[in-house]
């Protein structure tokens, strides 16, 4: 989980929110990402799916049988179905996402009956620091946009 938090620490680098992951197999990190979906214009550009496409591409494969996810955050919707095609084994992630979270907080995407793969879930790693970074990250620009607010008279 520290190296999913170095790559968060990247992302605040970049002005990205963040969130970081790596994808670890046989004890190694064979992926990293962290959020850029402003700087990339990718709405997919989520860390979990940067991470899951360089493991891909650093074993050949998009099938990540094996393998554990590590994020600084409850992945979303989007993110949680692409663990699920890629078969990876698990999921570690640090804080909840109260908003969209779709892990546990707001849905139980991995749980749902119908998908022919289930993903073992670990969470609460790391879960103060992981929550800090992006506490402090949302403070700064809530104080930021009120600093620079125009004047409305």
């Amino acid at each position: 989980m520290q190296a999913a938090r170095k790559q968060a620490c990247r992302a605040l680098e970049v002005e990205e929110v963040p969130v970081g992951a790596v994808v670890v197999a046989r004890e190694r990190i064979i992926g990293v990402g962290f959020n850029q979906p402003i700087r990339s214009n990718d709405p997919t550009a989520h860390a979990e799916i940067v991470a899951l496409r360089d493991a891909a591409r650093t074993v050949g494969n998009y099938r990540l049988t094996d393998a554990t996810l590590y994020v600084t955050v409850e992945p979303c919707q989007m993110c949680a179905g692409a663990l699920v095609h890629a078969r990876v084994t698990q999921l570690v992630y640090g804080t909840p996402e109260p908003r969209c979270g779709a892990v546990q907080s707001v849905m139980r995407a991995l749980e749902h009956p119908a998908l022919n793969h289930r993903v073992q879930v670990v969470s609460g790693v790391l879960q103060v620091e992981c929550r800090e970074l992006m506490e402090n990250f949302f403070q700064q620009r809530r104080t930021t946009e009120k600093d620079h607010a125009p004047i409305v008279r």
